[in-house]
């Protein structure tokens, strides 16, 4: 029976982008599935190296992931190593939605509005709760009260069903809500959008000056060598968040200057460019000695 992850639900945006255990939630989530779902201890310890981690503080990241509920130890060929647990699918295929197709809401698309009551026996869930639908990127309106783009409807509905709380919660999908004073203006109170800008700033600051430059090999992909994989890996865990915690909101309701289409541009050369190569080094590196 596939085991329940801590809190009830997989969270794969838990751990702080560039720490050893982020690193690891990465590689697993962009790599060990096209090896089959499984990976050696030592290939995983190995790939976390060229990241520059250490394989102490490498083997506990793993540890940590594992107990989060996305690994499973499983030896094969003699080797040990860790399976992607049952329930890790789902959430890493939700996963690449968000981050590999970013979608913003039309100006006259349909929102969604969750109304819930948690009875007060269940105020773990409760607390659950809020802390995914923050992490999905919905806004809070009120208590009990949330808001997101109608395209993120079926991703609320994954986390009231996974905390178990399905009954608890009407969705409603609607036109734009009608408030006093203008629309932008209760967005910015009901999303943290400075948070939001300053993830895609912080992107940027790191990774936009290559993507700008077409660090692109001249618009094609790089070799796939260790520095690519390190580098994509990088990038690739750097933006993972980003996805998640912005709503994708219509550009009349975002301030002035907003950086998200910047910073969605910027990944999106990155990835044309390393993706694939970093990919075909895991093969290579990995895959041909699994067994």
């Amino acid at each position: 029976m596939p085991r329940t992850p801590p809190g009830g639900v997989l969270d794969d945006v838990d751990a702080r982008p560039g720490s050893a255990t982020s690193l690891v939630r990465t590689i697993v989530g962009a790599y060990v599935r096209a090896l089959g779902g499984w990976i050696a201890t030592a290939d995983l310890v190995a790939l976390l190296a060229q990241l520059g981690v250490a394989a102490p503080s490498a083997r506990s990241a793993i540890s940590r992931v594992r107990a989060k509920g996305l690994l499973d130890a499983e030896t094969v060929g003699g080797r040990s190593g860790y399976r992607l647990a049952a329930a890790a699918t789902p959430m890493l295929e939700r996963g690449d939605r968000r981050i590999f197709g970013y979608r913003q809401q039309g100006e006259d698309d349909p929102w969604c509005l969750v109304s819930y009551t948690v009875p007060e026996d269940r105020r773990d869930a409760r607390h659950q709760l809020r802390r995914q639908l923050t992490g999905i990127g919905c806004g809070r309106v009120a208590p009990g009260l949330w808001i997101c783009p109608a395209h993120q409807a079926d991703e609320v509905e994954d986390v009231l069903a996974a905390l178990g709380l399905r009954a608890a919660a009407t969705l409603f999908v609607a036109g734009p809500p009608r408030v006093e004073g203008s629309l932008a203006d209760a967005v910015a109170r009901w999303w943290d959008l400075d948070h939001v800008a300053a993830l895609h700033r912080g992107f940027l600051a790191v990774h936009g000056d290559a993507a700008h430059a077409g660090d692109a090999h001249g618009g094609g992909t790089a070799p796939a060598t260790a520095a690519t994989f390190a580098r994509w890996t990088r990038v690739l865990d750097a933006w993972r968040p980003v996805p998640y915690l912005d709503p994708g909101l219509p550009a009349s309701l975002l301030p002035s200057g907003w950086p998200g289409r910047d910073g969605v541009r910027a990944f999106d050369t990155l990835r044309a460019a390393l993706a694939v190569p970093a990919a075909a080094y895991v093969q290579r590196a990995v895959g041909d000695r699994r067994y």
